[in-house]
């Protein structure tokens, strides 16, 4: 039996980035790993390669660049023929970016000296693993360490049971081959929203039916109510409070029955998205006899430092607490391989960014304005508009706004949430001051360079302290 001093199952973003840093801090590593692409090559990446993350970012990325020659282009003064959306194109740019990043990872683990082993790994009572390969040979494993990231699976629910055509999980909407005339998606939710958008920028009528009151319950409630009218104004119905009761297909249609406020209501659909979130990917894990500790939802109990309950067991990713980020995922993976490896490492999940890829994109890091009044902090609001930001007017992208939370007695910023064009990438700068234990008036203080966007975070710093230079209305400050 072959040995390691560490073996990782899984290749998602968890899993795969914790092999290589195992690798580089000089740790014979192996990483098992079932996915295979089209051509029955390895491909490791996980979901978020293969049918998530990325594929979806380059759904997105082409349907908004549509939408744009559709509706924006004209304002700029550049003016287009015939304009058409060739479907299969798009999928086969998808298809090309998703092998060039899985391969690109089979590159990595050979550069780093990672054995990547293809099949289902099956954690064993001896804290050996057995891997299953394609062919169905079984070839166990020794190591030292072994850390669980095998990710996790859309969920399914009985009202609306998948067909793999007409209703299908996030993973079939990825790989539509024409727009369907009327979408319904069950969950408006980051997943539900990212794929409506998409499908809606590309011509489909598209309703979500959200069974929570309110949109985005996890995200700022100011943010979140700019996000409802920005996706209503284009043309996304949204309809909160509707509770799927079934969905079944007639006549080549889905007919969906939902109950909201006003009783039984019907909607006859071309498709149907279930994007009700995700379950761990927990079952067929282990073999039985081996003891691992697992929750009711089967998510596998960890400490702080992703220790199981088994001695030399890790697990990470998205098969243990917290959100479901490949972001997340990554992290964990490093700080579990730097333990291994005897360093001290840790990880600060309050400070762990969330992003929502529409358009605007919607950004967060830390507390909310509705977590800190229910903790009872004490704290003060900076909030400003990317419609008094320069850059933002120039390009055309001026709705959406950043927020900035600040502790009213130390001024340590303890949240900052936005909503507008690239927060994606705005909301790094926020993790990084708070990371260092930023307060608003350090953010107020540093040069920003202009015309940015990033200025709408400078500004929204000196806001706290009714110090903002570019709006309308500002508290006057009485100098001592």
């Amino acid at each position: 039996m072959e040995r390691f001093e560490v073996i990782v199952i899984g290749a998602g973003p968890a899993g795969y980035v914790a092999a290589i840093r195992c690798a580089q801090l000089g740790l014979k590593t192996a990483c098992v790993d079932q996915w295979l692409d089209a051509q029955g090559r390895p491909a490791p990446g996980g979901t978020c390669l293969n049918v998530g993350c990325i594929p979806s970012k380059a759904l997105l990325e082409s349907s908004e660049l549509y939408a744009r020659l559709h509706h924006e282009f004209r304002d700029h003064g550049i003016r287009a023929g015939r304009i058409a959306m060739d479907v299969g194109a798009m999928m086969a740019r998808k298809e090309r970016v998703v092998r060039e990043l899985t391969q690109g990872i089979v590159q990595l683990f050979q550069a780093n000296g990672v054995t990547l082993v293809t099949g289902h790994g099956r954690l064993q009572p001896d804290r050996t693993v057995a891997v299953t390969a394609p062919d169905g040979g079984i070839t166990r494993y020794g190591a030292d360490s072994i850390i669980l990231a095998p990710g996790s699976r859309p969920a399914e629910i009985a009202a609306a049971p998948l067909d793999g055509e007409r209703i299908v999980d996030s993973t079939g909407a990825l790989s539509f081959d024409e727009v369907p005339r009327r979408l319904g998606v069950i969950g408006a939710g980051i997943v539900g929203l990212e794929l409506g958008s998409v499908w809606r920028r590309l011509g489909a009528e598209v309703i979500l039916l959200e069974a929570q009151e309110a949109l985005l319950t996890m995200a700022d409630r100011q943010v979140a109510r700019e996000a409802l009218k920005a996706f209503g104004a284009q043309g996304l119905d949204i309809r909160l409070g509707a509770r799927v009761m079934s969905a079944r297909v007639k006549r080549n249609k889905v007919e969906v029955v939902y109950q909201d406020a006003d009783g039984e209501r019907r909607e006859r659909v071309d498709r149907l998205i279930v994007a009700v979130g995700r379950v761990p990917n927990s079952d067929g894990l282990c073999a039985a006899g081996t003891e691992l500790a697992l929750d009711e939802w089967g998510y596998i109990h960890v400490d702080e430092q992703c220790r199981t309950n088994l001695p030399g067991v890790y697990a990470i990713g998205d098969v243990v607490r917290g959100p479901m980020l490949a972001h997340k995922g990554s992290r964990e993976g490093v700080m579990v391989a730097e333990l291994i490896a005897g360093r001290q490492a840790a990880l600060d999940y309050d400070l762990m960014p969330g992003v929502v890829y529409t358009q605007p994109e919607i950004a967060w890091v830390g507390k909310s304005e509705q977590a800190l009044e229910a903790d009872g902090v004490p704290y003060r609001s900076g909030v400003f508009p990317f419609a008094a930001n320069g850059r933002a007017r120039a390009a055309g992208e001026t709705t959406g706004l950043v927020k900035v939370l600040a502790h009213a007695h130390t001024d340590r910023i303890l949240g900052v949430h936005m909503i507008g064009a690239h927060c994606s990438e705005l909301v790094a700068q926020a993790v990084i001051a708070m990371e260092f234990g930023a307060s608003s008036e350090d953010l107020g203080l540093m040069v920003f360079a202009h015309p940015t966007l990033s200025e709408a975070l400078h500004e929204a710093a000196l806001a706290v302290h009714g110090e903002a230079i570019h709006m309308a209305r500002r508290r006057k400050r009485r100098v001592e």
